[in-house]
């Protein structure tokens, strides 16, 4: 009897931990911004619907979803911000839309201080930046002084978060920012811009740590991805870039005591009708960092004017301050399984700093072929070089 009770007893306490296991997992709320007023009618301002329903998300502590159903929701200027009590989702059906125009501003729609992060659309899901009047008025591809355009999505000091199947069109300027982030993955976003809006950069990454971009299509006017200081251990796999400036690290070395940038993967990538392919760009500035630890790999390159290049005389906007040569050290960059035409015949254009010249740059298995008369060509300088296998064109000597 004493056994029979204590069988009893155990599975009694099995029972009523399995359900509190079971409540937890449905410990979970749907905040449906049209219960706060919100309507998606393409012309009511919603932003005080929006951050209600977020701040009742926020402070509940289970997994709380902001609903936005189908339509079209105008919004202003906005952050939802943590820390949140539990794990807050964004679930995007309709369409957020931005004025077409408010003042400078780094971003249009930002979260902050969020930790497990989940923002996630569908086929409808999107985020219009309404960035055509704000271009037409506000030139920087022209203009270095021109007055900063928002951002479409900021994410800052974002942990152990996800973003996928979300779509970014006509953004005022960058697409989506990540600074300060750590544990980030983005998985199938779309991000696109007419390919002459000026500074219009699909994700721009800045002093975060492990963020993964994969499976996503961008094309826009600006870099696809551009991978800024103090970054570390950045995958981008399965990335569809064009049209635009392609896959950028920098530019670096514009700014005193800048954090370093190590552990970059590009593999398995597209690069079509893009201004450059793989690109890493610093100023001539005496402001020193150690650019590191890259391998691009397993890239096809379509129509694209410079595939490989090192640019450490980066001057966008003549005349620049060539007082001092590049003090960014690059070094340990694998160029493996790159192939694909170029619009011109320098195909591969390495061209480093003659104060640091770049270290322990390998090129294995690449073939590049020009697109015009005449064949493909390297050119480099100040540049340490190993070549294995295919090579076209030709290495550096």
């Amino acid at each position: 009897m004493a056994l029979q009770a204590s069988i009893i007893s155990l599975i009694f306490v099995l029972f009523i931990f399995f359900a509190s296991v079971t409540a937890v997992q449905h410990n979970l709320k749907i905040f449906d911004v049209r219960t706060y007023g919100a309507a998606g009618d393409g012309q009511k301002d919603n932003t005080q619907a929006f951050l209600l329903a977020w701040k009742d998300a926020c402070g509940f502590a289970g997994k709380a979803t902001v609903y936005v159903p189908v339509g079209i929701y105008m919004l202003g200027q906005m952050a939802f911000v943590g820390p949140c009590k539990g794990r807050p989702i964004v679930h995007l059906q309709g369409v957020l839309r931005a004025p077409s125009w408010f003042g400078p501003s780094d971003s249009w729609i930002t979260f902050r201080y969020i930790n497990k992060l989940v923002v996630k659309g569908g086929k409808t899901g999107t985020l219009d930046g309404q960035g055509q009047f704000a271009w037409k008025n506000n030139d920087c591809h022209s203009n270095s002084n021109c007055s900063p355009l928002p951002a479409t999505l900021r994410f800052e000091f974002v942990t152990n978060s996800r973003v996928h199947d979300i779509r970014s069109i006509n953004s005022k300027n960058s697409h989506i920012v990540i600074f300060g982030c750590k544990n980030v993955n983005m998985t199938n976003i779309r991000l696109t811009a007419p390919q002459d809006s000026p500074n219009t950069d699909g994700i721009k990454i800045g002093s975060s740590t492990n963020i993964k971009i994969v499976k996503s299509v961008i094309g826009t006017g600006d870099d696809c991805v551009a991978i800024l200081a103090g970054s570390r251990d950045i995958l981008i796999s399965k990335l569809f870039c064009g049209p635009g400036h392609g896959i950028s690290v920098g530019s670096l070395g514009g700014f005193p005591n800048e954090k370093n940038v190590a552990g970059l993967i590009v593999k398995n990538c597209t690069i079509s009708n893009a201004n450059n392919g793989v690109r890493i760009k610093t100023w001539e500035s005496p402001h020193h960092s150690i650019a590191s630890g890259f391998t691009f790999e397993d890239i096809f390159m379509n129509n694209v004017q410079n595939p490989i290049i090192i640019d450490q005389l980066y001057c966008p906007h003549p005349p620049c301050n060539d007082q001092y040569p590049s003090h960014v050290q690059i070094k340990d960059v694998l160029y493996k399984n790159i192939w694909g035409t170029s619009i011109t015949e320098v195909a591969v254009s390495l061209k480093c700093s003659s104060a640091f010249p770049c270290k322990n740059i390998v090129m294995k298995d690449i073939n590049l072929a020009h697109q015009g008369s005449g064949a493909a060509k390297s050119l480099c300088s100040h540049v340490d070089v190993l070549s294995f296998g295919k090579q076209s064109p030709p290495p550096c000597l």
